[in-house]
């Protein structure tokens, strides 16, 4: 009996490991992660390939199989592609200006200057700050009848900021990359501690000044941050919805910076097309995916 019970045992450890107590304390997040990421990433997919439409509860109706019809139909879509070129405009200005902003201002706040705390709170005040506030202020300030037009006089751009389809997304990429700068600049104060002090000495020693000590032991000493900050930057920015849902009156003018999310909301929600927006949130979580990994190879590659 003994001798039958070792090799259950044995597997049973294998499973939860030394520590069951452990197990059982992961069990609610997994539980968690299995109703709220792993099913819903399920259904999407089995939607994707499906003829799939919203019907009351409970009403039995065919959902055929349709291959990859619904993945043509979003290559083939125009807007869809035009919210692709979009989101590629917003992450060309966002994620290299969120990263190189909040180092920089992390290294500053990370030295002895007068009301640092001041300073870190103000940086890390508009992240906090609940969205539809912060865009009734950008919308004052970049309206056609904003202040920003008013101190510029003759050089404001015509049409607007916010309607003019060169500027919008530019300007929405700005908008998040101040928004989000707190956060960002909150990892790097954090990767910033475990960098020695006797690098900074050393590189004092040797004569190197403040810029050639910045990318000589700096950049170097916060590398996994940066990998972190730049993933972030690329997934938050894919996922971009409530600023341009709120500043440009979803995706306006004329689809100039809508994004691949609000085509999601609009396709699937309002012109009640689930398949299509199923099929376009997979094509963008295999994108978004790739992006992060040819940038973590890129950063951390030697």
């Amino acid at each position: 009996m003994t001798v039958d019970a070792a090799p259950g045992r044995s597997r049973i450890r294998r499973f939860v490991g030394r520590q069951p107590v452990g197990a059982l304390f992961t069990a609610p997040y997994l539980v968690f992660l299995a109703l709220v990421v792993a099913y819903p990433l399920g259904l999407a997919v089995w939607i994707s390939f499906h003829d799939y439409f919203f019907t009351a509860p409970g009403v039995p109706v065919d959902r055929p199989f349709v291959g990859l019809d619904n993945y043509r139909a979003v290559l083939t879509d125009p807007a869809t592609r035009r919210a692709f070129v979009n989101i590629g405009i917003f992450l060309v200005i966002n994620v290299p200006l969120t990263t190189l902003l909040s180092l920089v201002l992390a290294t500053a706040l990370n030295a002895a200057i007068p009301f640092r705390t001041l300073f870190r709170t103000a940086f890390f005040l508009p992240y906090v700050t609940a969205s539809v506030a912060v865009v009734g202020v950008w919308l004052w300030l970049f309206s056609s009848n904003g202040l920003v037009n008013a101190l510029l006089g003759p050089l404001a751009p015509e049409p607007s900021w916010l309607v003019n389809r060169h500027l919008a997304m530019p300007l929405v990429a700005l908008f998040v990359t101040w928004k989000q700068l707190g956060f960002f600049v909150l990892l790097y104060l954090a990767a910033l501690q475990s960098v020695p002090r006797e690098l900074y000495e050393t590189a004092g020693v040797d004569g190197a000044g403040r810029l050639r000590t910045f990318w000589n032991v700096t950049v170097p000493g916060v590398r996994p941050a940066t990998t972190l900050v730049v993933i972030l930057a690329t997934v938050t920015g894919a996922n971009l919805f409530t600023e341009p849902y709120l500043l440009t009156g979803g995706g306006g003018p004329d689809g100039a910076s809508a994004s691949p999310v609000l085509i999601i909301y609009q396709r699937g929600i309002q012109q009640g097309e689930p398949d299509f927006a199923a099929a376009l949130g997979v094509l963008l979580m295999v994108l978004v995916l790739g992006i992060s990994m040819i940038n973590r190879r890129l950063i951390e590659r030697e």
